[in-house]
């Protein structure tokens, strides 16, 4: 496994937190779904400014399923949710709760290959580490 990856992989984590964290400064001072459009309308007009940039466009001919359209509605949900979230539970105990859904749906995900992707299988052994997980954050999430 390339430690690169996973050193990239733990930087996007980082970032997931302090998002997070303004994200929720921004709705405590314009309102939650105020600070959810200003989140994803700023990203839209910063990669459209992007996309203008000569050689960062793609001329690929679009061949994904109309389904693979719809993550910006799951960014949306996420970025709402983690906004709802942090200023009634804290960051840690939501990142905990992020983490651990996110590991639980990604073996699922992986096991089965779903959304077109290659199977990964996922030997009962690895329960072990989820188990694990949800022990730990079940530990972080007590009063």
């Amino acid at each position: 496994m390339s430690y690169l990856y996973l050193g990239l992989a733990a930087i996007s984590g980082i970032a997931m937190a302090i998002q997070g964290s303004i994200n929720t400064r921004l709705s405590k001072a314009l309102g939650l779904l105020e600070a959810t459009l200003i989140v994803h309308g700023s990203a839209a007009i910063i990669l459209l400014i992007v996309l203008l940039i000569p050689n960062f466009r793609s001329d690929h001919t679009s061949t994904a399923p109309w389904w693979a359209y719809l993550g910006g509605i799951l960014g949306i949900a996420i970025t709402f949710l983690v906004i709802l979230s942090i200023p009634r539970i804290g960051v840690v105990s939501t990142t905990t709760a992020i983490i651990l859904g996110q590991v639980g749906m990604a073996a699922l995900i992986d096991h089965f290959g779903l959304f077109g992707l290659h199977s990964v299988p996922f030997p009962l052994y690895k329960l072990a580490g989820i188990a694990f997980l949800a022990i730990g954050a079940k530990i972080l999430l007590a009063n």
